[in-house]
């Protein structure tokens, strides 16, 4: 896979977003991508952007919210081949440990 993207889809509500944002990940899974949810956004990774770009469409238009505020970042490496675990497992081994520090499973 060499498309990368980090997407953050969010209601502007008062209170807890976190159903409106299970709905955009929901989105997010009808697609032919990979991702990985963390607290501040969605990473998604894929062969193609129009993948990335579909996917995030999709998870905008399934929030139920009255405003929706939406971020896409891609990273689109067209001449490598290279999975979004191997660019962390690159950084750890560069500073010789996980980069991770003190956040809990």
């Amino acid at each position: 896979m060499t498309a990368f993207g980090f997407l953050t889809v969010a209601p502007v509500i008062e209170g807890s977003m976190s159903g409106e944002v299970a709905k955009a990940v929901a989105a997010i899974e009808d697609h032919d991508v990979g991702y990985e949810t963390t607290p501040m956004g969605t990473i998604i990774e894929a062969e193609d952007p129009a993948d990335i770009f579909a996917a995030a469409a999709d998870a905008h238009e399934a929030v139920d919210a009255d405003r929706v505020e939406t971020l896409l970042k891609i990273d689109d490496k067209r001449a490598v081949e290279h999975a979004a675990e191997e660019k962390v497992e690159s950084v750890a081994e560069e500073l010789g440990h996980e980069p991770e520090h003190g956040l809990e499973e």
